[in-house]
């Protein structure tokens, strides 16, 4: 189920996208990017549609991932 970003203050999502970027590990390549520029991109893709919050009954999870990946049925991962 995605969670429609209107329904969360600003603390929570923060929340959210801070505990995603920490948990995802992502390369950046040769470049260090800082927590609050990996926030901000993160954010961006959300604000755009791109990505979403989706929250998993089965696993009891919130998560971000690619809409169109949740579109096709992927589950999002409960690491």
């Amino acid at each position: 189920m995605i969670i429609p970003l209107q329904q969360l203050n600003s603390d929570v999502l923060d929340n959210i996208i801070e505990s995603f970027v920490l948990r995802e590990g992502t390369d950046y390549g040769f470049e260090e990017i800082s927590l609050d520029d990996k926030k901000q991109q993160v954010k961006d893709k959300l604000l755009c549609g791109e990505w979403v919050i989706v929250y998993s009954e089965l696993h009891e999870t919130v998560n971000i991932m690619e809409r169109h990946l949740f579109e096709q049925g992927e589950q999002p991962s409960s690491d």
